[in-house]
């Protein structure tokens, strides 16, 4: 295992030295960077392999995260916008599941199917539905169970319409205003299900970030995902993820097809306390979807261990701090950093602390001042926030002068340099 970064030089780390060397590598960044520190595309574009001991997979756009800690363990044009199908059903589910929590709706709540639902969604449509009724009223809980197992356009077009008036207003007002609150940044939405239309557009990266909050954020809900079938309107109909029967600890979440999109698919699965996700896009055959996400799978909970690398609370570094009484605040993380690392200690680490700074004072403590970014092997493997340790009260007039002087001299420094 290896840390090195920038200019500051390289250093190599035993696995009882990690720690402390991430806590030294992070404190050199903070205070031989003032402001935000920079991050490059860490997408693999066009690539099959992230490094020489790297996942050779087939998919045009491919992800695999650790849910736990958020660390990506290989990604192949993760930013890559794409027609995400059926998948999109995950962001109409993340709706009403937060709409449930907030006690706005209820699931035993009824909504009429509607002619529009019926026809666009349900039995003449064609294509994937629950076979609910014309004009009939269906609970809220069983439209998301035909929706998540059944994947029924017909239920996501009756959440859509009783929950917002229209589909259109829907994708625009809920669903796209929830995205944005979740940190999804790209992601559009023409409809609620996923069927074509040129506004559906998201990367495996965000469906993989969507998935990660579903699991993470509503286990209770999570659960529908792997259950194996569901009947409805007395038709019985099988859950279309075809981990669920041929991988030990699959239990979610959803695939998708259409011509423009071909087949993807976020799936789970859990293996010896390690849950891993995965979200491929882009393939030509079904048969190639399970069998890429299966062994993308595999590879990760055969290659990868989950290391910690802080402690919670415990110090990551300093941030300059503008007007201060102290000139610098100790920054902690909540919870642990960890970071999914192979086994084979191949990894080389990069750790920095990214925040926008100075930070001006007064700054109260467990106040969120930036995050810490690390990196494997030139991919970001995970990203977690960092606080404020301490309270930082406003310093005397001729600390917040001598600091205003030192910014003016920085600014006046970086405006000639920039026009060098």
């Amino acid at each position: 295992m290896e840390f090195h970064f920038s200019s500051f030089g390289r250093t190599r780390l035993t696995p009882g030295a990690l720690a402390r060397g991430l806590i030294a590598t992070a404190l050199v960044a903070a205070i031989g960077w003032s402001g935000a520190l920079y991050a490059a595309n860490q997408s693999v574009q066009g690539a099959k392999k992230t490094d020489d001991s790297g996942f050779d997979g087939d998919a045009p756009t491919a992800i695999l995260i650790e849910a736990s800690s958020g660390s990506v363990l290989f990604e192949k044009n993760a930013d890559e916008l794409r027609a995400p199908s059926s998948m999109m059903k995950l962001m109409t589910a993340e709706v009403v599941f937060n709409a449930i929590k907030k006690g706005d709706i209820k699931l035993t709540d009824e909504y009429r199917i509607s002619e529009n639902a019926w026809r666009r969604g349900g039995a003449p449509s064609g294509g994937s539905t629950m076979f609910a009724a014309i004009n009939s009223k269906v609970t809220v809980d069983d439209l998301l169970h035909g929706a998540i197992i059944q994947s029924g356009n017909d239920a996501c077009i009756a959440l859509a319409e009783a929950m917002a008036g229209n589909e259109r207003i829907f994708a625009a007002d809920f669903m796209t205003k929830r995205a944005r609150e979740l940190g999804l940044t790209k992601s559009t939405f023409g409809n609620s299900n996923g069927l074509p239309d040129p506004a559906n557009k998201m990367t495996v990266r965000e469906l993989g970030i969507l998935a990660r909050h579903i699991i993470l954020d509503f286990p209770e809900f999570y659960k529908l995902f792997g259950e194996k079938e569901y009947t409805w309107n007395k038709i019985r109909q099988p859950n279309r993820n075809p981990l669920l029967n041929s991988m030990e600890g699959a239990d979610g979440l959803k695939t998708g097809y259409t011509k423009e999109g071909g087949y993807g698919m976020v799936g789970s699965a859990v293996q010896n306390g390690t849950r891993l996700i995965v979200v491929i896009n882009g393939l030509d055959d079904p048969d190639d979807r399970a069998t890429e996400a299966k062994k993308m799978l595999e590879w990760g909970f055969r290659n990868f261990e989950t290391r910690t690398l802080i402690a919670a609370d415990q110090p990551v570094g300093y941030a300059k701090v503008f007007g201060g009484e102290s000139r610098s605040v100790k920054l902690v993380a909540k919870t642990p950093v960890k970071v999914m690392v192979h086994k084979n200690g191949s990894d080389k680490l990069i750790a920095r602390v990214v925040y926008s700074g100075p930070v001006r004072a007064p700054i109260e403590a467990g106040q969120k001042v930036g995050l810490v970014r690390v990196w494997r092997s030139g991919n970001i493997a995970v990203e977690t926030p960092v606080y404020a340790a301490d309270a930082i009260g406003t310093g005397s007039t001729v600390r917040r002068a001598i600091d205003g002087a030192s910014e003016l001299v920085i600014g006046m420094f970086r405006a000639g340099a920039e026009k060098l």
